[in-house]
Order: C-alpha cells, then sequence, then structure tokens
C-alpha cells in the first residue's frame, strides 16, 4: 500500500456549487440521486478514502452542508466556475504544496485514475485528466461556413480532476485577476504562466452529468455495474 507523508498529501477542491439550469430540476444537478444516492457522493467518497489525500475542500452554497460530513472544510461557491476554484484555495491549509480540483457532477472516476494523475502530477507540477478526442472537429465562421479541420490526432478532451502545484496556480490565479481573464478549466492556469501540463489519459466513461439525457445514461451505467 502507498503511504504519502503529510508534505505528499494532496487538498481537494471538491466543486459542489453549480445550479444546473440546463437539467431542468430545482434541485442542483449534483444533488440529484443517482441508483438512490447524491451524485456527487460518487468521487467524493473516491477521494475522503484515498490515502495520498489530505483534505477536501467542498465548494457549495450553505443550505446543502448539512448533508456533508460535520468535520468538512467549506468554501462559497462564486459567480464564475474559476472564482468557485479561487474560494476554494483560500481554504487550502498553508502546508499542503499540492492541489487537485474535482468537479462533483463527474462520478465516474475510479481510485486508479486519481492515482495516476496525482503520480504524474508530482513529477511535472501540473496534470490533467483527458481522453483523445473521436470526432473529426472543423472550425467555422459565423455564417457557419468551414474554416479548418483540425487534426484529431492532436485533440484531447479534458475532464477532471485536475491537478496543480499549489504555487503554479496561486501564481495563474493573480494573473487572471490582473488581466481580468476567465478560464475554463484549472491547467490552464498554468499555460498562462507557460507551465508544462501533462495529459494522463483517463475514461470516455468519465462524463460530466449536465443534461437529463446524461442522467440516464448514468443510470443505466451504475445499475449495469451494481
Amino acid at each position: 500500500m502507498f503511504h504519502s507523508t503529510q508534505s505528499e498529501k494532496v487538498s481537494v477542491i471538491f466543486l459542489a456549487g453549480g445550479k444546473g439550469a440546463r437539467m431542468g430540476s430545482t434541485l442542483p444537478k449534483q444533488y440529484l440521486p443517482l441508483a438512490g444516492k447524491p451524485l456527487l457522493f460518487y468521487s467524493l467518497d473516491l477521494f475522503l478514502h484515498h490515502p495520498e489525500v489530505g483534505e477536501v475542500i467542498i465548494v457549495c452554497a450553505h443550505p446543502f452542508r448539512s448533508l456533508f460530513r460535520e468535520n468538512m472544510k467549506f468554501a462559497d461557491p462564486g459567480e464564475r466556475r474559476q472564482d468557485s476554484v479561487y474560494n476554494g484555495l483560500q481554504q487550502v491549509s498553508s502546508h499542503f504544496k499540492w492541489v487537485a480540483v474535482h468537479d462533483g457532477v463527474r462520478p465516474f472516476i475510479t481510485q486508479e485514475m486519481i492515482s495516476s494523475l496525482f503520480l504524474e502530477g508530482k513529477k511535472t507540477g501540473v496534470a490533467t485528466l483527458g481522453v483523445p478526442i473521436k470526432a473529426t472537429i472543423k472550425e467555422v465562421s459565423e455564417k457557419k461556413e468551414v474554416i479548418k479541420t483540425w487534426n484529431r490526432e492532436l485533440l484531447w478532451e479534458i475532464q477532471t480532476p485536475q491537478f496543480l502545484n499549489k504555487a503554479v496556480m496561486e501564481e495563474g490565479f493573480a494573473y487572471t485577476r490582473e488581466k481580468n481573464l476567465t478560464v475554463t478549466d484549472y491547467v490552464s492556469l498554468a499555460e498562462m504562466m507557460r507551465h508544462p501540463v501533462k495529459i494522463v489519459e483517463g475514461s470516455y466513461q468519465n462524463i460530466k452529468i449536465t443534461t437529463p439525457e446524461d442522467l440516464r445514461y448514468a443510470e443505466i451505467s451504475i445499475r449495469h455495474c451494481l
């Protein structure tokens, strides 16, 4: 079994503050039941039991905090996703060097994916799960005319969790706040600092639950594994 020293352990920012408007439910999608269990707990439980995780910070609205363990750490959601991550970063204990960020609406990660990500991340400083793009991708104009066909051999779909050196993350956030920039994922903070980012192959099953169709697919997948 792998034993991690306190300095090697990872602080996890777990995003559970989204409203999930596209789901068409009054209850945020991360709290919707999946095979009788709130969706977000599938991935949260993995982090809580992973030997390299030293703390988990739940980014969620106050009304939902009673759903979690009493000893959990919390942060408030922000207006944008990156604001939520920033708020979570402010709650990371000072002795942690490594930070992982995960979307609570991705229930199909595994302990093996987490371990592989942490291993590669600690080698390079920044890493993310991802999978090769299967489809042909075309860039189009506002008139819906094709501008360019991209080489899909070089394109990957990025997933979470993502893993960053805390110092790089803080530097990236300082830059985005200074320049008033918006990023759509968290390793982009490192990219702006010209820090290398390692892609760790995840799984096509590691989907993000966004629509009712996604939830139905997840329900079928979960019940098939039970």
